[in-house]
């Protein structure tokens, strides 16, 4: 069943203000005029400027949306850390969109994000276009916080989300930084897709403090691949970028250790709902038949293949989409293709090697991705 229909405005993890972290989506039953939700906000309506001049249909199949029309029809802005590359064009647009709809355009983030906002809308940085009170001037965006407490919010008709914290490496003034991941769940359908932001390697955090992504991975094993089928996940820089160089990112080598910890999480949620499984269907045995069941069990195949070294390719029917790579043109003239193909098939050979399963691809500017499974479409 389709779940969401996502255009990427931007998927890059700059130095090019031009493709920057930005997606646009909706349920796929919505029209784009209905109400649109805003994935991170780094690229906004110059690049969207940009994107319809090549394709007017991009958001109506009549063409009749303008970049400012499409940007005004964002009702949320959903925004996982609030560094400029995540959060630029929803700066430069506040106060400059179309004011006749009533109804106040929130910036759904963690509290820690939207208080770093407030210092940019703070008449110093940026004028003070957004507010924490729902009842202030409709131009101004509404602050609007999400809690990290594994509870889902709605942010939009038939939409809502789960914020898990991650970290975002660690800097002199405030310590570890931190950033998320969201769940976002398609309500009637029960289907989701996992969207993280800027996120450093679990093996790489300093002795004393907590791995967070881990968690993530545990909250999102027992879902794969019915129920969640697709991740967007950033991997900045190319292979062999060394560890002291990453400032709170991934490469290959770090992606796809991270992708083994979340298919030793999927064996592992699979294996206990065997186990389940099997004491259920014991339990409604006579008991002679019982006995004998379980004198059998640890000799199952599924016993035998629920391991957390499996190499059944426990991540089959996953796709993992590559965003944030950093434009590199040194790379990119002596491989002669973009960065994010070659950081894409970096990381694909390292699954393939590990015989993960995951499909890899990469998110790339323009790009309208579709259904629950978020393959290529041309719907609009």
């Amino acid at each position: 069943m389709p779940t969401f229909d996502l255009v990427v405005v931007g998927s890059g993890g700059g130095p090019y203000e031009t493709n920057l972290s930005s997606y646009l989506f909706k349920p796929c039953d919505a029209r784009w005029a209905d109400g649109i939700i805003a994935l991170e906000a780094g690229s906004g309506i110059g690049t969207l400027h940009q994107l319809l001049s090549k394709d007017r249909t991009l958001f109506d199949l009549f063409g009749k949306l303008s970049a400012r029309q499409v940007y005004s029809r964002i009702h949320c802005f959903l925004i996982s850390h609030a560094h400029l590359d995540h959060v630029n064009g929803l700066v430069l647009s506040a106060g400059s969109l179309d004011s006749s709809e009533k109804r106040r355009k929130r910036v759904c983030a963690p509290l820690k994000a939207l208080k770093i906002l407030e210092t940019i809308f703070s008449d110093r940085v940026w004028p003070n276009l957004a507010s924490w009170d729902a009842d202030d001037a409709a131009y101004k965006l509404l602050y609007d916080p999400l809690m990290f407490d594994d509870s889902y919010r709605t942010i939009f008709p038939d939409v809502s989300v789960k914020a898990m914290p991650v970290l975002h490496g660690k800097n002199d003034t405030a310590g570890d930084y931190e950033s998320s991941a969201f769940f976002i769940h398609h309500d009637p359908s029960g289907k989701e897709f996992l969207f993280f932001g800027d996120v450093s390697p679990d093996s790489l955090v300093l002795a004393g403090a907590d791995p967070l992504t881990i968690a993530v991975w545990r909250a999102a094993a027992p879902k794969i691949p019915d129920a969640l089928s697709t991740i967007f996940i950033e991997c900045s820089w190319p292979s062999g970028r060394p560890n002291a160089l990453l400032y709170g990112h991934l490469s290959p080598e770090h992606l796809v250790d991270e992708l083994a910890a979340l298919a030793a999480e999927v064996t592992k949620a699979r294996a206990a709902k065997a186990a389940v499984a099997a004491t259920s269907t014991d339990d409604a045995l006579p008991t002679r038949r019982r006995k004998r069941k379980k004198r059998r069990a640890d000799t199952s195949p599924a016993a035998a293949v629920a391991t957390p070294d499996s190499p059944s390719a426990p991540l089959a029917g996953l796709r993992v989409y590559i965003i944030h790579c950093k434009e590199d043109e040194d790379l990119e003239r002596e491989h002669e293709r973009p960065i994010a193909h070659i950081i894409r098939d970096q990381v694909d050979a390292l699954v393939q090697a590990k015989s993960l399963g995951a499909e890899i691809l990469s998110a790339e500017q323009g790009m309208t991705i579709s259904t629950h499974l978020f393959a290529l479409s041309p719907l609009r």
